[in-house]
């Protein structure tokens, strides 16, 4: 149990640096990701990208586990979807500055040090109002054994600033479950996944949704039907679309204060 004094202790993680050098020094979050090359036989053309489309779809149906199926499906498949998403950022102050800036999500480009980020994690989150977010981000990561550094790289898309949108909409994951509170079981990937889908659109959401539905028994699917997709869908109503938010900049942010700013109530409890 988390001590008031301990939490106190450790509820200012700094920031390393919040601006850009102009003597050339990388930011705070990490060099911008460089620009997209496919000189490395990424499809490039219609009957190329069908292929793919298909090859992932027959594989990430058999087997939804198979992330590299599911992550090149994402990208051949959600074009028109990228495109609605970028329209939304760059109608958003917050939004045209993450385009900008291009910030990536790894143990090396975290702005607080992983080290001090985990030892400042050692309780549950949920259970202490002054946790800041990026104790709690550090709490869900330690908690759960997860590594910043595995998200996939992106292989299928040439446009350089979608394909950083679908990059940041990867490693923008393991924050919303801290956002809202849904652990990393099969119905709370579900929950997240109906709520991803309900803002972005994205096919790739819609397959994992619904296929990892039909893998639930009776009593999961009614915790799901329930439960989870009622809040999925009150939840991309009145919150603030997830990828307009700098989340690198609101770790010292009380994890309470960053949920009702950006009108995010937790997801309910579920005994899965």
């Amino acid at each position: 149990k988390r001590s008031g004094s301990h939490t106190l202790a450790h509820r200012s993680l700094r920031f390393r640096g919040l601006s850009t050098s102009s003597t050339g020094q990388i930011p705070f979050y990490g060099a911008p990701r460089p620009e997209s090359s496919t000189s490395d036989g990424a499809s490039s053309t219609l009957v190329q990208r069908l292929a793919v489309a298909v090859q992932a779809a027959t594989t990430a149906l058999a087997d939804p586990s198979r992330a590299d199926a599911v992550a090149a499906l994402g990208e051949v498949t959600g074009h028109v979807a990228l495109q609605s998403m970028r329209d939304t950022m760059r109608n958003d102050p917050v939004g045209q500055q993450i385009l900008r800036d291009r910030p990536i999500v790894s143990k090396e480009t975290l702005p607080i040090d992983m080290e001090e980020l985990l030892t400042a994690s050692s309780t549950n989150p949920t259970d202490d109002k002054d946790i800041t977010f990026g104790q709690a981000y550090g709490s869900f990561l330690q908690g759960h054994g997860f590594d910043p550094d595995d998200r996939s790289e992106i292989k299928y898309i040439q446009d350089d600033e979608l394909a950083y949108i679908m990059l940041r909409y990867r490693q923008c994951h393991d924050y919303w479950h801290v956002l809202t509170g849904l652990p990393p079981t099969v119905l709370g990937e579900l929950g997240l996944k109906w709520l991803e889908l309900l803002q972005t659109g994205l096919p790739v959401a819609a397959l994992s949704a619904t296929v990892g539905s039909l893998r639930l028994d009776e009593k999961e699917r009614n915790v799901l039907n329930q439960h989870y997709l009622p809040w999925a869908v009150r939840m991309s109503k009145q919150s603030s679309y997830l990828l307009n938010v700098y989340y690198e900049k609101e770790f010292d942010t009380p994890l309470v204060e960053l949920r009702e700013r950006l009108r995010i109530e937790p997801a309910p409890k579920s005994s899965d």
